[in-house]
């Protein structure tokens, strides 16, 4: 399972008064990652969307290890751990500047039509474009 990186700097925002990373901005980061794989496999998802596809998010996962914390750098792993017919679940990985292991996570995805929502199957270029 090849993966794709993304580094990122933690912001004031993320943080709480501790200083430390609010729990809700790991599955912001998880779909950065998951823009940036996209791109980087030639099919940015906003060329889903024109094409009239959604890829709706039906579970998120994510478990907390040690504290990401302000202005520190992180860097967010994903990989696509399975694809099915109209199915993808991309597994994440955050790690500090040392390579630590800060979190870890998964995200659980249908392809549906724009128009109506219907569940649908992965056109033959985005399924090889994803494929592990």
């Amino acid at each position: 399972m090849k993966s794709f990186a993304v580094s990122l700097r933690v912001r004031y925002a993320e943080t709480d008064q501790m200083g430390v990373a609010h729990h809700a901005v790991y599955p912001v980061w998880f779909e950065q990652a998951r823009s940036e794989l996209a791109r980087a496999r030639g099919v940015p998802y906003a060329s889903w969307e024109q094409r009239g596809y959604f890829l709706v998010v039906t579970e998120v996962r994510c478990r907390y290890l040690k504290p990401a914390r302000y202005d520190q750098l992180v860097t967010v792993e994903v990989a696509v751990a399975s694809l099915k017919s109209r199915a993808v679940v991309f597994s994440y990985h955050v790690r500090d500047e040392r390579g630590e292991l800060l979190a870890e996570g998964e995200t659980h995805h249908v392809l549906v039509s724009r128009q109506g929502g219907r569940p649908q199957t992965f056109p033959p270029d985005l399924a090889e474009a994803l494929r592990p």
